[in-house]
Order: C-alpha cells, then sequence, then structure tokens
C-alpha cells in the first residue's frame, strides 16, 4: 500500500480508537493521524509476530482495518499512560 492510503487508514483507525476508548484525550486531529499511522504499523506487526499471519493484505481488507484499529488503540492507551493529565 502506498503512503496516501496508510495516512488515510491512520487518520480514520486513530478516529475510531478515540471513539472506542472512554475519556478525554490530550490531542488533536495531528495527534489523531498519528496514533492512528503508528498503531497502524503495531497492529500488522503484532498479527504477523503473535499470530504468524500476514494481517496487513490490502487496503480494503478487514484484517487491515481490525490490525489497524487495535493497534491504534494500544498506542492511544500508551499516549495517555504516558502524558497523564497535563492540563
Amino acid at each position: 500500500m502506498g503512503i496516501i492510503a496508510w495516512i488515510l487508514i491512520g487518520l480514520i483507525a486513530g478516529a475510531i480508537a478515540k471513539a472506542l476508548t472512554p475519556g478525554k484525550d490530550p490531542g488533536g486531529c495531528l495527534i489523531t493521524m498519528v496514533i492512528g499511522i503508528v498503531g497502524g504499523l503495531l497492529g500488522g506487526w503484532l498479527g504477523k509476530v503473535i499470530f504468524g499471519v500476514h494481517s496487513i493484505n490490502g487496503f480494503f481488507h478487514l484484517s487491515t482495518w481490525i490490525a489497524a484499529i487495535a493497534g491504534s488503540v494500544i498506542v492511544l492507551l500508551l499516549y495517555r499512560l504516558l502524558t497523564g493529565n497535563r492540563r
């Protein structure tokens, strides 16, 4: 997949991750996109390492989106732990 597809998946997966995890997030649209992109890469890597499957098959495959969303949730929770309540 190209970089534009990763950015699009990252933006959407990051937004879904924010919707799935309750609480306030200290970040805007740019942080959401970064969390989504990193989470998508993390989800694909974890799927390959832990389960032995190639989870990033293509843009329209369900496994790609599940891996990206799961990875984004993990990265979002780690981001919340690291930043805490700095407001």
